[in-house]
């Protein structure tokens, strides 16, 4: 009996890019086999060596998460569809019950009468989010539409954290910004965006790196926290602050065709971690930076987590609280997937474990931002000056690139040979070992990746370029164009 197995877009890949393939079997265990017999790299990206799932990776029997269920075993029948959900970087009352609300000027009752005419918002939900305070955590993709929704709609104290600067390559998602602001600081350039767009909004800028020393200090102040973060250490930072403070956690992530959103760390619903009690492995899961994204998307899952705090803040209708929301932007569908919270999870559970914040870098393998380099590019790294001079003095050197094909047509290191990250494992006779190797990404994350997969299949002469492509277009062949 063939049942339907949906496959999310950072996975179709490895199955000929096809978003549905139909496979054989009477329980989940006995498909995702035969799925993975069908379509071979995709094991391990789903499954550990010891044949269990990986812990960040979900997989539902129509909208039913298995780990609810009966697990892999969980029986399936004619015209059920399974769904695989990987992680990619209750209702709640209003949030300003406890306090006085403030009143409405007539010059706000006329910029918000549209709101004040709907029925499930009204002068007292529009008091409410005059009340309300909400944190932004990242100014970026996801942070752009909600900011511009949330300030529009008059929330009280809008709260941004980023501490990054504007670049040329954000211009095409991040609607907060425009050219003439490139290397303005985010946070100043979206307050000024924002103050003319709604001088009435009381903007507080964090141009600060989330961390483990600082997240409670700056969340606490705060009703709701919107997480617009794109990496994984700040995403389960986020998670863990709001859990340990009560705070409602709006969640969205996004990848090239894909996004996602929910609310979690309400009273009695599920958290982040409920849903992926560990982050993916270093590498195995590419970021916005390294996959792409469609440029809108971020505008729609934003403007959805946007639409979900002020549902929060006034109170009204069913928030996506036990609920994961998926869009495909490629084929424009939505859909829901149940939620549960985990009563073994080890920060909102019944018995939790973790009641403080951890180190989320080292809980995510990957290096601080502040660290020069990773572990692999100290020890076995190499830079671009000392490879041009090898590639001039034309010595046996063997240059390896493991970008994907759609980054290696915008631009190329000479004589590099392609072999995306992902298909590495299964093409190392390809990687000769008689031969000094140099691997390249874009900036050298995947490349560290990479020179440790072949330092653990027993490749000695293996070196990684430090900073990637774009410090050889910036050091050695300015004429390339950088992405």
């Amino acid at each position: 009996m063939p049942v339907r197995v949906l496959i999310p877009t950072p996975l179709r890949p490895y199955t000929g890019q096809r978003a549905a393939v139909d496979v054989d079997g009477g329980e989940v265990e006995t498909i995702l086999d035969n799925l993975t017999k069908t379509h071979g790299q995709l094991r391990t990206h789903l499954f550990k060596e010891d044949g269990r799932l990986r812990s960040f990776v979900n997989v539902y029997v129509n909208d039913e998460d298995i780990r609810h269920l009966e697990g892999v075993r969980t029986a399936v029948a004619d015209g059920d569809t399974i769904s695989i959900v990987p992680s990619v970087a209750g209702g709640s009352g209003g949030v300003a019950e406890a306090v006085e609300l403030p009143k409405l000027t007539h010059q706000e009752i006329g910029r918000y009468s549209r709101h004040l005419i709907v029925p499930e918002v009204g002068l007292e939900g529009q008091r409410k989010i005059k009340a309300a305070r909400v944190l932004l955590v990242g100014a970026g993709g996801l942070g752009s539409p909600a900011a511009l929704y949330l300030t529009a709609a008059g929330v009280g104290t809008l709260g941004l954290v980023d501490f990054d600067t504007v670049d040329v390559s954000n211009l095409q998602r991040q609607i907060l910004f425009d050219t003439t602001q490139l290397g303005d600081r985010k946070t100043a350039a979206a307050s000024a965006r924002l103050r003319a767009l709604n001088p009435g909004v009381t903007l507080e800028t964090h141009d600060v790196p989330l961390t483990s020393a600082n997240a409670l200090e700056i969340i606490r102040e705060y009703d709701i926290v919107v997480d617009g973060a794109d990496n994984f250490p700040t995403r389960y930072l986020v998670n863990d602050a709001c859990v340990l403070l009560g705070k409602p956690n709006v969640y969205g992530s996004i990848f090239r065709f894909d996004g996602q959103a929910s609310v979690f760390a309400t009273r009695g619903g599920p958290c982040y971690r409920c849903l992926y009690p560990e982050p993916p492995p270093p590498g195995l899961v590419p970021s916005c930076a390294e996959g792409g994204v469609l440029g809108v998307l971020p505008g729609l899952i934003g403007t959805i987590q946007a639409t979900e705090a002020l549902k929060l803040i006034v109170g009204a209708g069913d928030p996506l609280v036990g609920r994961l929301l998926l869009v495909d932007a490629l084929a424009m569908t939505f859909r829901t997937l149940t939620a549960r919270r985990d009563p073994d999870c080890v920060i909102c559970g019944d018995h939790p474990t973790q009641s403080t914040l951890i180190d989320y870098h080292e809980f995510c393998g990957v290096p601080h931002e502040d660290s020069a380099d990773s572990p692999v590019d100290s020890e076995f790294g190499i830079d671009v000056e000392a490879l041009k001079e090898r590639v001039d003095r034309r010595d046996a050197v063997w240059i390896l690139d493991v970008r994907e094909p759609a980054e290696a047509a915008i631009c190329r290191i000479p004589g590099a040979t392609l072999i995306p990250l992902r298909e590495l494992p299964l093409r190392l006779d390809e990687v000769p070992r008689d031969a000094d190797v140099v691997v390249h990404c874009k900036v050298g994350a995947r490349s560290a990746t990479a020179v440790e997969i072949l330092r653990n299949r027993g490749y000695t002469r293996v070196r990684n370029l430090e900073g990637g492509i774009l410090a050889w277009i910036d050091r050695v062949d300015p004429t390339q164009p950088k992405y």
